[in-house]
């Protein structure tokens, strides 16, 4: 009959099986079981915390060139590196919302100044022999900074409401000129005891803070010691601090 023919012609033998392979075999499933809900929570919770960990790891690399910098120069600093300068610790930050003038009159706020680091001075406005001369190293000293120079500003406070003589308008095209009062100079800046405000010239960080200050009466072969210690400060901050300020906070 034909389907004896057909039963024989797709029997286990005729397909190639062996004897021992017969259809009489069942066929053979894997079931597999669904994960416990316990062993997933634990799981989510894991990848939770990975996740943080991660995170947290971000925010360390991303602080870590200011961490550095501020720990190689406050911390590691072997005894050949002493600094000339004075570090002032706790550092005075920016008086919060002070106001200062610029010679013209326009009201401009302190913190306008951060960005940069500063190079400091104050002096009343006839400006005598001592201010001049910290003007004229202000300027040297920044120009001596090379292509770095523009990180830096030079920043003179006075401290009254005299008018700068004419003759020295030229030279201070490229500082920055600034009436503070005495209330905000001593809220900010202090003289080494038994010195005048306007015998130093001081250091600020592109935070606001003030973080050294120079001995009095700097002369030339002084100025060679100050350069050192910024060159330090600058190359300490390289990684995070960057030439110039934001337009709109210039004062």
């Amino acid at each position: 009959m034909s389907g004896s023919n057909l039963s024989d012609a797709y029997s286990p033998r005729t397909a190639g099986l062996g004897p021992e392979q017969g259809a009489e075999q069942p066929l053979g499933l894997t079931v597999h079981s669904l994960p416990h809900a316990g062993d997933a929570m634990a799981a989510m919770q894991r990848t939770r915390g990975k996740g943080r960990w991660q995170m947290l790891a971000l925010l360390l690399v991303c602080a870590a060139p200011v961490i550095a910098s501020y720990f190689t120069y406050y911390v590691i600093r072997p005894e050949g590196r002493r600094s000339y300068g004075e570090l002032i610790d706790p550092q005075r930050p920016m008086p919060a919302q002070a106001r200062v003038h610029a010679l013209d009159g326009t009201p401009l706020r302190l913190d306008a100044l951060r960005g940069q680091w500063l190079l400091v001075s104050v002096a009343g406005g006839a400006c005598d022999a001592d201010c001049r001369n910290n003007l004229y190293l202000q300027r040297q000293l920044r120009e001596s900074m090379g292509r770095e120079k523009e990180r830096v500003d030079w920043v003179w406070l006075v401290s009254d409401d005299a008018e700068p003589p004419a003759d020295i308008a030229p030279a201070l095209a490229q500082a920055t000129v600034l009436r503070a009062d005495g209330a905000t100079l001593d809220a900010w800046l202090a003289p080494a005891a038994g010195h005048a405000l306007a015998e130093h010239l001081y250091v600020v960080d592109p935070m606001g803070h003030w973080m050294m200050r120079f001995p009095a009466h700097l002369d030339r072969s002084g100025a060679a010691n100050a350069k050192r210690d910024l060159e330090r400060l600058l190359r300490a901050s390289s990684s995070w601090d960057l030439a110039g300020r934001e337009q709109e906070e210039r004062p």
